[in-house]
């Protein structure tokens, strides 16, 4: 007799591919403007500047949407346990989609002055709330919806972010190269940003058809709000959370957005750092569904802990094989750290922080772990520009990756084995690796 509480087969499916597809259309959107931020805002939106202050400048606006991010993360995580998740994904998706065509129509610096870089702060935010918003929904349709295998069902939310890279990167620089350098300045990079739109359609489409978790519909709702009741009663989860995940972030946003401006100055060409990153992100797509198969066998903290170890020894490595100058081991630089390394730490962080809170608060807490460690990804980026500004060598550069990455070594020893944990909450005493789960 199959087990009531068993969900259909094809409905696990459909959750998978909707929370993939919807991170693909969302991380398309976010890290467009990443991309962007590198190549185009500083000449378009930041014109009034010295070329080294723009860029930091451009940084700047990039990293508004991390900070946004945790107030996404807190707006639709308490919606979204306590009036479901499939709802507010519908929502996120919406405004992700708004904003990014508004973007593509925005008014450039020359055509109306310093409202251009106002409203393209605004709609970054938009962005920002948005995407911290997606990530713990979609994250909690495929690990609630499954009964085994959390580590790999819940990783295709992640590896919807290289994906959106790869997909972003390419139509970024496929227009660039069909329109040429000038009329891409002029109006061409508008084109990525306005092709949101159809992705939206694509993606609404999809979302529409997936069922609320069983296990989310049975639950109890807590009886303070879920913010409250996750600082009462997982304030410890949630700071070790935090930590864990940081470097992780900073790490991603140095491999593709910080990256592409370095390599640009180290004397390659723009469009050979972009099919670099290309190639690594979709390298990295492959890296997360894998390592975090491997945590639902190994454990999510050995996986972490190692990857964590990695990065920081390779960050020295890193600036000297971009500063070579050679195309194959830029190539190899960027595989390796993002097809990689980068997954060991980020892949296992989706069953990790879905596996850290109850079912009546695990939106708002796994979102806020997520979307706080995310402040790393959007700070390091304008932090590396500024140690460059400033005279800083590269070795700064590796001294702070090493630095976050030594942070959540600490987190990760400090933090008890996750995957065995009883999404439903009714299991007794949980016997993982590191103890028992409070």
């Amino acid at each position: 007799m199959t087990d009531p509480t068993t969900p259909p087969p094809a409905q696990l499916r459909r959750a998978v591919a909707s929370s993939f597809l919807g991170s693909v259309i969302e991380y398309y959107d976010f890290l467009l403007y990443a991309t962007a931020s590198a190549v185009v805002f500083s000449q378009v939106f930041f014109t009034n500047l010295d070329p080294l202050v723009a860029t930091v400048a451009s940084f700047g606006t990039f990293a508004t949407g991390y900070l946004a991010r945790p107030i996404g993360g807190l707006v639709f995580g308490h919606f979204g346990d306590r009036l479901g998740r499939k709802r507010m994904l519908v929502l996120t998706m919406l405004l992700m989609g708004i904003a990014s065509s508004l973007i593509g129509l925005l008014p450039t610096y020359e055509q109306i002055g310093a409202w251009a870089p106002l409203g393209l702060v605004l709609l970054r935010g938009l962005q920002g709330v948005a995407v911290g918003g997606e990530w713990g929904g979609a994250v909690l349709m495929s690990a609630e919806h499954a009964t085994s295998r959390r580590g790999l069902w819940a990783s295709f939310t992640n590896a919807g972010a290289p994906c959106g890279m790869v997909l972003s990167t390419a139509v970024l620089t496929g227009t660039a190269a069909v329109l040429g350098e000038d009329a891409f300045l002029a109006w061409g990079w508008r084109i990525p940003f306005l092709l949101s739109i159809a992705l939206l359609v694509l993606g609404l489409f999809v979302r529409l058809k997936v069922a609320e978790p069983r296990l989310f519909q049975e639950s109890e709702r807590a009886k303070t709000a879920p913010l409250i009741e996750v600082l009462r009663t997982r304030p410890k989860q949630l700071a070790l959370g935090v930590g864990v995940g940081l470097s992780a972030f900073v790490a991603q946003s140095t491999l593709t957005t910080f990256v592409l401006a370095y390599g640009v100055q180290a004397g390659f060409s723009r469009q050979v750092v972009l099919n670099a990153i290309t190639i690594s992100s979709a390298c990295a797509v492959v890296g997360i569904i894998a390592w975090s198969a491997a945590s639902d066998r190994l454990g999510r903290r050995p996986v972490v802990l190692a990857g964590a170890i990695a990065m920081a020894a390779y960050s020295f490595a890193l600036f000297p094989m971009v500063d070579s100058g050679s195309g194959a081991l830029l190539v190899t630089a960027l595989v390796l750290g993002q097809g990689v390394l980068h997954p060991m730490m980020y892949g296992p962080l989706a069953a990790l922080y879905t596996e850290l809170f109850s079912t009546g608060s695990r939106y708002t807490g796994a979102s806020l772990g997520y979307q706080l460690a995310g402040l790393g990804g959007g700070l390091a980026p304008v932090l590396f520009a500024q140690l460059q500004s400033s005279g800083a060598g590269t070795i700064a550069l590796s001294g702070t990756i090493t630095a976050f990455c030594a942070l959540t070594v600490g987190c990760v020893l400090a933090l008890r084995e996750t995957s065995g944990h009883d999404l439903s909450g009714t299991a007794q005493a949980q016997r993982v690796e590191g103890g028992t789960l409070p």
